[in-house]
C-alpha cells in the first residue's frame, strides 16, 4: 500500500485519514493541517517523509509566471526543498489543466454562462492561466491582487494591467531588484492597513460580480448579502461546504477537481498519488500523462446547484421617451414643464435627443419555472420618435451603440432594441453589426403577442365563432402589412382567418407578400390594397402595425361594431379620443407580456411584472441561453415568431389582461362593448 501525505496550512479541523485504490494501487491518504504554522509544517514533513511515497502541499502560496515573470513565493519554495526523497507537488500543473477544463465544460454545457460575465479573480496572479481562457469569453475581468495586497480601493481591470501590477512590484526570479513603483508597493504591503476598509472594497467587487473565482477559505467571511445568485469557481467542495454555499445565496459552483474518492480531496493530492503510482516527480510527468490518466478515470469538472438548478443570465434593453409628456415626467424636467411654455419644452426635447445613454432602472426577480432566472438593465437614449425621424439613421445608431457598449460594461449578454430605436435605418442589423454583444428588435415576440391578444379578445367578446383549432370565421385586415411586424401577422392570420385583407401603400411589396403568403398558405383568401377605407366596415378584426408617428392611419367610425382592433404601432396609431368615439368597438394594445416571477422594475407605464412584447423577447433569449442575433431587419421570420412564442410558453410568459388607452379591460367592460355592438348591429339591419 502507498502513503500520500498532505501537508496543509489551513484549519486541522478538516484533516481525514482513509483508504482508496487508484491507478491499480491501494492508497492510505492522509491530511494534517497546520492552522497557518509554517513550522508546525516543516516538522510534519519531517517525520512523514520516511513513512509516504509522496507528499501534497496545500493552502501553500503558490509559484506563478505571469508574462516574463517567475515568482517563487519562499515559503513553499522552502517546504519544497526540505523534501527529499521523495515527490512533492502543490498541485500546480494539475490544477492549471483541471481548471481551464472546467471552465470549457461549463461555458459548454450552460451555454455560454461565462459570456460578457463580469469575473472577479481574488487572485489573478494565482490563476493567471485560467484568467488568459476566461478572456476569450468576456472582457470583463477583474483582479482583486492590488486590493488585497496593498490595500489600494482599484481593482485592476485587465489582464495587461495584472502584468504590469505583477512587473512593477515583483522582482524577477532570476534576482533582479524591483522598480521604484515596485518599491513603492513593496512599502505599502508592510504598512499597517485598515482591514476594514480593504475587506468593504472586496465586499463591493464581490457584489457587482457575476462570478467569483476564489479559493472556499477565501469566501468564507462573505455572507448572502455579498454572494447570492453568483457562479463561484473554486475547487474541493464536500457536502458541507455545498450546504453552506446554499446557505449563502450562490447560484452555481464549479468544483474544478473532480471527485474521484467518496471524500472529497485536493488536487495536490490526487497529483500526489499519480506520482506516487507511476514513480515520476511533477516535473517529469508530460501533458500526455496527465491527459492519460484523467481520461482512463473517466472523470470531469463538478457543475454544482446548492438550492437545486438556478441559473441567472443577463440582459439590457433599450427605451426612450415616446412623446414630449414622457419628458416631462422625469425630475427635474417636471418642474420645468409646469411653468415654461411650449417651445421651452420644444428646445428641452430636442437638447434631450443628444444626451448620452443613462441607466434607467435594474431589472430582477424574473425566474422561469424551468428554474432559469435573468436579471437586466433598463438603458434610456433620450430621442423622442419625433427627435429619430427628424435625424438620419446615424444619429440614432451611434447612441444605440454607445448603449450597447455601456451593456456590456454592466455585462449583459444580449440587448434588445425598445420602441422606434427597433425601426429605424435598417430595424437594427447596422447596430447589431457594430454592437460588442448580440442584438434583438424583439419583433418577433411582437407579432406573437398581438396575434394572441386578438384571438383571446375575440374569444371574450363572442362575436365572432371561433373554431377548436383556433381559425376565425370572418374577415381580418392588416394596415402596415408590409412592415416588418404586419407582414408577419399577416403570414399568421393567412393560416388563422376565413379571409384577410392587406393594406399598405407600397403597392409592388404588396404584391409580393400577398405571392409569398399564397405559396405557404395556398388555401388562404388574400386581397390587397393601398388604403384601408373600401373594406373597413366588413372586418371583425383589424391590426394596425404602422410606423405613422401620430398620423392618422384609419376612419374609426367606419368600422364595424364589435370590432376588435389591435394596435400595436409605437406610438400608437389610434388615438385615445378616436376610441372614445367607439365605445362599441374594442382597441387594445396588444403586446404586453405577464412576466414569471416578482418582478422588481421601474416604472414603464405598464403595471407591475408586465411587459412589452419586444422586452419580453429579450427576456425569452435571455433565459433560454440564445445569446445571439435573434430578430433584425424587417423581413421577419415566421418561424422564429412561432419559435419565440413556444419558448415564452416554456418560459412561463402568460398574456397579460388585455389593455386599451384607459387601462386594462375588465369583464364588465367586455360585457359593455358586446352589448352595445349587438345594439348597433340590430339597430343598422332594422334600418
Amino acid at each position: 500500500m502507498k502513503t500520500v501525505i498532505s501537508i496543509s496550512l489551513g484549519d486541522a479541523d478538516q484533516d481525514y485519514d482513509f483508504n482508496t485504490r487508484f491507478l491499480d494501487e491501494d492508497f492510505r491518504i492522509v491530511r494534517m493541517g497546520c492552522n497557518g504554522d509554517l513550522k508546525r509544517a516543516e516538522a510534519l514533513i519531517q517525520e512523514w517523509e520516511p513513512m509516504a511515497d509522496a507528499i501534497g502541499l496545500a493552502q501553500m502560496p503558490e509559484h506563478y509566471q505571469i508574462g516574463q515573470r517567475s515568482v517563487v513565493q519562499p515559503d513553499t519554495w522552502r517546504l519544497e526543498k526540505s523534501v527529499t526523497r521523495i515527490p512533492v507537488t502543490t498541485g500546480k500543473t494539475l490544477r492549471g489543466i483541471l481548471q481551464e477544463w472546467a471552465v470549457r465544460h461549463a461555458q459548454n454545457q450552460m451555454k455560454g454562462c461565462f459570456d460578457n460575465a463580469r469575473i472577479l479573480f481574488f487572485s489573478g496572479q494565482t490563476h493567471y492561466r485560467l484568467a488568459r481562457v476566461m478572456a476569450e469569453f468576456s472582457d470583463n475581468l477583474l483582479f482583486a491582487d492590488a486590493l488585497r495586497q496593498t490595500g489600494l480601493p482599484n481593482m485592476l481591470t485587465s489582464i495587461n494591467a495584472l502584468e504590469w501590477y505583477t512587473a512593477a512590484g515583483t522582482p524577477l526570479s532570476a534576482g533582479g531588484g524591483l522598480s521604484l513603483l515596485g518599491s513603492t508597493l513593496a512599502l505599502s504591503r508592510k504598512l499597517p492597513l485598515n482591514e476594514t476598509w480593504r475587506h468593504h472594497w472586496l465586499q463591493q467587487a464581490v457584489r457587482d460580480a457575476n462570478v467569483v473565482v476564489a479559493s472556499y477559505e477565501e469566501l468564507a467571511p462573505f455572507s448572502l448579502e455579498e454572494l447570492a445568485g453568483k457562479i463561484l469557481i473554486t475547487s474541493t467542495i464536500s457536502p458541507e461546504r455545498l450546504e453552506q454555499l446554499r446557505d449563502k445565496g450562490v447560484n452555481m459552483v464549479i468544483d474544478t477537481t473532480p471527485q474521484l474518492f467518496e471524500r472529497a480531496v485536493g488536487v495536490n493530492v490526487i497529483e500526489a498519488m499519480i506520482m506516487a503510482a507511476v514513480g515520476k516527480a511533477h516535473d517529469k510527468l508530460t501533458d500526455d500523462d496527465y491527459l492519460d490518466i484523467i481520461t482512463a478515470q473517466d472523470a470531469e469538472p463538478r457543475i454544482l446547484f446548492p438550492s437545486g438548478y438556478h441559473r441567472v443570465n443577463r440582459f439590457a434593453f433599450v427605451i426612450h421617451p415616446l412623446s414630449q409628456h414622457y419628458i416631462t415626467k422625469a425630475p427635474p424636467l417636471d418642474l420645468l414643464a409646469r411653468y415654461a411654455p411650449p417651445k421651452v419644452m420644444d428646445v428641452v426635447e430636442k437638447v434631450v435627443a443628444y444626451t448620452p445613454p443613462f441607466l434607467y432602472s435594474r431589472v430582477s426577480g424574473i425566474r422561469s419555472p424551468t428554474g432559469a432566472e435573468v436579471e437586466g438593465w433598463l438603458i434610456t437614449v433620450g430621442g423622442t420618435p419625433r427627435e429619430i425621424l427628424a435625424h438620419g439613421p446615424e444619429f440614432t445608431y451611434k447612441r444605440l451603440v454607445a448603449a450597447a457598449e455601456m451593456a456590456k460594461r454592466l455585462g449583459a449578454q444580449i440587448m434588445g432594441l425598445g420602441a422606434f430605436t427597433k425601426v429605424v435605418g435598417d430595424a437594427g442589423i447596422t447596430v447589431a453589426r457594430r454592437s460588442p454583444i448580440p442584438i434583438t428588435t424583439g419583433n418577433s415576440y411582437s407579432a406573437s403577442a398581438a396575434l394572441w391578444a386578438a384571438h383571446e379578445a375575440l374569444k371574450r367578446l363572442g362575436l365572432v365563432d371561433v373554431g377548436p383549432s383556433g381559425k376565425m370565421a370572418g374577415q381580418a385586415m392588416v394596415v402596415g402589412a408590409t412592415g416588418s411586424i404586419g407582414s408577419v401577422c399577416a403570414r399568421l392570420l393567412a393560416k388563422a382567418v376565413d379571409e384577410i385583407v392587406l393594406v399598405s401603400p407600397e403597392a409592388a411589396k404588396l404584391l409580393a407578400l400577398k405571392e409569398s403568403i399564397l405559396l405557404e398558405t395556398p388555401t388562404a383568401q388574400v386581397r390587397i390594397a393601398a388604403h384601408p377605407d373600401r373594406d373597413l366596415p366588413q372586418m371583425d378584426l383589424v391590426v394596425t402595425a404602422t410606423s405613422g408617428a401620430g398620423k392618422r392611419i384609419l376612419d374609426i367610425m367606419q368600422v364595424k361594431p364589435g370590432c376588435v382592433i389591435t394596435d400595436i404601432a409605437r406610438p400608437l396609431d389610434i388615438s385615445a379620443e378616436d376610441v372614445a368615439k367607439r365605445p362599441d368597438v374594442l382597441v387594445i394594445e396588444s403586446g404586453e407580456i405577464q412576466l414569471p416571477g416578482e418582478v422588481k422594475m421601474r416604472d414603464i407605464g405598464l403595471p407591475p411584472g408586465i411587459a412589452y412584447a419586444c422586452l419580453a423577447e429579450t427576456i425569452v433569449l435571455a433565459m433560454e441561453g440564445r445569446f445571439e442575433n435573434f430578430t433584425l431587419g424587417r423581413n421577419i421570420e415566421w418561424e422564429k415568431v412561432r419559435e419565440i412564442y413556444k419558448l415564452g410558453l416554456k418560459h412561463g410568459m402568460k398574456l397579460a389582461s388585455i389593455s386599451g388607452v384607459n387601462g386594462v379591460y375588465s369583464d364588465a367592460d367586455f360585457e359593455r362593448v358586446r352589448k352595445l355592438a349587438l345594439e348597433k348591429r340590430k339597430g343598422s339591419s332594422a334600418a
